[in-house]
């Protein structure tokens, strides 16, 4: 006599493939999205932006995905990552195309493009749900875990785009992108399915996102990610300035150590799912959360970069990269299962959104005292107020499964 399938018989080679497939679409979506930073201090040349307006082509993309990602998660628990995924990549493809052939030569048509492709963003919130429901309980930490290293997608983006623009022209590598969108749309559509047995919620879209802005796991999560997430897109972004201040490092130099910085971050997401699933991930939290207390503090007094500088940007690199493979651990376990697309996309809009104030910060406390000790300090303030909301509140809920 046959058994029903259960959570743990789905963990077997199909979940692995689902698990790639998504990754490699949340790779490929981030590479769209994070087409137009590599490329920003050519455009600000070329169309002699001002300051402002080049951060401002560089922000559109980056907040319309990080926003977008609170529909399209509450969408996904709706319709599902076979849905989704596709449509996400192929949506994605117009303003790709857009920026690549004709739209980059005003601001205009720059942002109207830039806001689009923040769509590729929001691929985030569709593979999470989508992943979660393969795995069981027990098993969920590391799968979530290693789709986020689908974040990399941007290193794709900083690694080959200028090479490929002085190589062969503009729009060489938004064709590029483009075509690569297209295959994965076809075969996620060709491949990909649903896990057997999600529960699909049925209540309208705005009603469902009441509900899950009424969760108290909504706001934690939130709140730790923003410093999770949040601190390694905020370094990502204004280490090599920084290096460059504070220690006279050449450019490529700086970008070498910065690639190195979130290279590490990348690697340890999914070790913070994996132990999440062994230990609590309220615990794996706070030991994440205070390692970046300990390297902000001990960074903030500028020590020579070597040893104590460097070690102090790695410690925090793999903190952070182990508190967000945490921190999604914690809603896999936490969130109902009809609401964690839905939580997903308040969670990540958090740390999206949150990678963009550090730097503001920063650059504001350098201009106005020369010197990032203070902004460095109010790191580990954040950070040790997130370990307190940890240890005295996430801590001590019990676990949904």
């Amino acid at each position: 006599m046959s058994t029903p399938q259960t959570p743990t018989a789905r963990t077997g080679g199909r979940a692995g493939l689902m698990l790639a497939l998504a990754t490699v679409g949340f790779a490929v979506n981030f590479w769209a999205w994070a087409l137009l930073s590599p490329l920003a201090s050519r455009f600000q040349a070329a169309l002699h932006l001002t300051p402002f307006q080049q951060a401002l082509l560089v922000a559109v993309p980056v907040v319309v995905g990080s926003v977008g990602r609170i529909p399209v998660g509450a969408l996904t628990d709706r319709y599902g990552g076979r849905i989704m995924f596709p449509l996400i990549s192929l949506t994605t493809i117009v303003p790709v195309l857009h920026l690549g052939l004709f739209g980059h030569d005003a601001l205009t048509s720059l942002l109207v493009g830039g806001f689009f492709l923040g769509i590729g963003g929001t691929a985030f919130a569709v593979g999470v749900p989508f992943v979660n429901a393969w795995f069981p309980p027990e098993r969920r930490g590391l799968a979530v875990g290693v789709f986020g290293v689908g974040m990399g997608g941007t290193a794709i983006s900083a690694l080959t785009t200028v090479k490929l623009v002085d190589a062969h022209g503009t729009a060489t590598p938004f064709l590029i992108t483009a075509g690569v969108l297209a295959a994965y749309a076809a075969v996620s559509w060709i491949v990909l399915r649903d896990a057997p047995g999600r529960p699909v919620p049925t209540a309208p879209l705005a009603q469902r996102l009441a509900a899950v802005l009424r969760l108290k796991i909504t706001w934690q999560a939130s709140a730790l990610y923003a410093v999770a997430f949040g601190g390694y897109v905020a370094f990502s972004v204004y280490l090599p300035a920084y290096l460059k201040t504070a220690y006279g490092l050449t450019q490529a130099d700086a970008a070498n150590r910065m690639a190195g910085f979130v290279l590490l971050a990348v690697v340890m997401r999914p070790v913070g799912g994996w132990l999440s699933d062994r230990f609590a991930a309220s615990r794996v939290l706070a030991v994440a959360l205070g390692v970046v207390v300990l390297g902000a503090v001990a960074q903030s007094f500028t020590p020579g970069l070597a040893p104590v500088g460097t070690i102090a940007f790695l410690a925090m690199a793999a903190a952070l990269g182990t508190g967000s493979g945490a921190t999604f651990a914690l809603v896999a376990q936490a969130a109902p299962a009809k609401m964690v697309g839905a939580v997903t996309g308040v969670v990540g809009a958090a740390g999206g959104l949150g990678g963009f104030v550090p730097p503001l910060v920063m650059g504001a406390i350098y201009g106005q005292f020369q010197s990032y000790a203070l902004g460095l300090a109010l790191l580990g303030v954040v950070a040790l107020a997130a370990l307190l909301l940890d240890l005295l509140s996430v801590g001590r809920r019990p676990v949904a499964v």
